[in-house]
């Protein structure tokens, strides 16, 4: 992030009235505009008239959202002009950088995890009976919500325990065809396999293991209503154990193995990052070189411009940028942890010399190298069709800008298809063009555009011919009803 450096008193009585003027005159002009990429500028007043003209809500993130567009297609732009097509090994890695750690990241667990999941198969039986993984069918009597109908739910539970005594193993599945009201798994005689602890409800996870293997129990009653419940044998199951008693196992080497790691790294999150954090979250783009330290540990210390990269790389269907922005102050430490860990792992991927597959990691630069080309092509500012209309350099650059500002302006208006510049390509060019979105500039087009929105409707409403329909004068407000006597 761009900070302004403060002058020294002595420093300013130097500058005298003169400086002080054209201080001032900077920094208003600052104002007018709204985003710069290179030479060309966003103006407050072409922002003001696009959006005020146009359905776009008034909003700052939406303006933010826009200028942001407007960024990205100059830099697309400028790059073509140049002719620059990201076409370098070095671009596509520096833009897939988080394609490539999510491959390095299964390389590291395939190698740290091969024996997570190794389990002596001897002892499943024994493990099963000591309720590490749970095996049960029931039959359900659904009652009714509290209040409803006490004497229903009366009789549902007495019918409960007329089942319950008479209910045999032989003829379980039988009674769950006829009676049991639980869908989920009435086709199966009433059977949920082999599940773990807490998958359940409480009650129905205690009632199975109130009782040995093979027997059935009295009525166990859960909000969903009454069960009956009989446990699984062994030998029912005993296919199913052993390939989720090893998931299971991997998954409790896994927590033991990262809770280590986390410990011996001393991971120490600062605890102004909250605030941070969540400005991140609205703005990634405005922290991408802010060297503040968010979270230290032993090996590696995060920043802000590393918090916003991670944060730039969340794809936009995953909502966690708005999840992060509005999530509780305490549970923002936990969302630094877990990217510190991701930084974690690749210092463990670097420490066991990972080599990625060659053709995984030339599908990932391929993929970057044909959606810089899509983009351009979508833009109409490939270099060969801006070499069609321009003659030299400068006419490339303001050819190339004025076609996008075009664009945008046809975006806005609903009346072209919507082209994204994916964040893997606008990282790269936001790294080698100079570029700036003013914060001042965008507060001075919200008031302007709404001002002229404002305008807008009225002379709309203005325009609209009179009512045909002649008004009568007022009716009296109807008396209120009387109050309906209760059964």
């Amino acid at each position: 992030m761009t900070r302004l450096r403060l002058f020294g008193a002595s420093a300013l009585l130097v500058l005298g009235l003169t400086g002080c003027d054209g201080l001032k005159r900077a920094l208003t002009a600052h104002t007018d505009v709204v985003a710069r990429v290179g030479s060309q500028e966003l103006t407050v007043q072409r922002l003001t008239e696009l959006l005020g003209d146009s359905e776009v809500p008034l909003r700052p993130d939406a303006i933010r959202s826009i200028a942001q567009l407007w960024v990205n297609y100059q830099l697309v732009a400028l790059a073509a002009a140049e002719g620059d097509t990201l076409g370098t090994i070095e671009d596509a890695d520096a833009g897939m950088w988080a394609a490539l750690a999510q491959l390095k990241f299964r390389e590291v667990q395939e190698v740290i995890g091969k024996d997570w999941g190794i389990v002596d198969s001897t002892t499943f039986e024994q493990k099963y009976n000591e309720g590490v993984l749970l095996g049960a069918q029931h039959i359900l009597l659904a009652k009714q919500p509290e209040g409803v109908s006490p004497e229903q739910n009366a009789a549902l539970k007495a019918e409960a325990e007329r089942i319950a005594k008479t209910v045999t193993a032989a003829t379980f599945a039988d009674v769950v065809k006829r009676r049991s009201d639980d869908p989920g798994s009435k086709e199966r005689a009433g059977s949920y396999g082999v599940f773990p602890r807490g998958q359940m409800v409480p009650e129905f996870d205690a009632g199975i293991l109130s009782v040995k293997p093979g027997e059935i129990t009295g009525v166990v009653e859960s909000q969903f209503g009454y069960h009956i419940i009989r446990r699984h044998t062994f030998a029912e199951i005993k296919d199913e154990f052993g390939p989720a008693y090893a998931s299971i196992a991997a998954q409790a080497a896994e927590s033991t193995y990262f809770a280590k790691m986390d410990s011996t790294a001393q991971v120490k999150v600062k605890p102004s990052a909250a605030k941070l954090v969540k400005a991140i979250a609205e703005d990634p783009d405005g922290f991408r070189t802010d060297k503040t330290v968010i979270a230290t540990s032993k090996p590696v210390t995060m920043t802000a411009a590393r918090v916003a990269q991670w944060m730039a790389a969340f794809p936009p269907q995953s909502r966690v940028r708005a999840q992060v922005a509005q999530a509780p102050d305490s549970v923002i430490p936990t969302f630094v942890e877990n990217l510190m860990r991701n930084e974690l792992v690749l210092r463990v991927a670097d420490s066991l010399k990972i080599t990625l597959d060659t053709a995984e990691v030339n599908q990932v630069r391929g993929a970057f190298f044909s959606g810089v080309k899509g983009v351009m092509e979508a833009l109409r500012v490939t270099p060969a069709q801006l070499a069609d209309s321009a003659t030299d350099a400068k006419a490339r650059v303001t050819l190339a800008a004025a076609r996008v500002d075009a664009f945008l302006a046809q975006v806005i208006r609903n009346e072209v298809q919507y082209v994204e510049v994916p964040e893997q390509l606008a990282s790269v060019l936001r790294g080698r063009f100079d570029h700036r979105v003013t914060p001042a500039g965008l507060d001075r087009v919200l008031a302007e555009a709404t001002k002229r929105r404002a305008v807008a409707d009225s002379a709309r409403a203005a325009s609209m011919p009179p009512s045909a329909v002649p008004m009568g004068p007022p009716t009296e407000a109807p008396a209120p009803a009387a109050p309906v006597q209760q059964p």
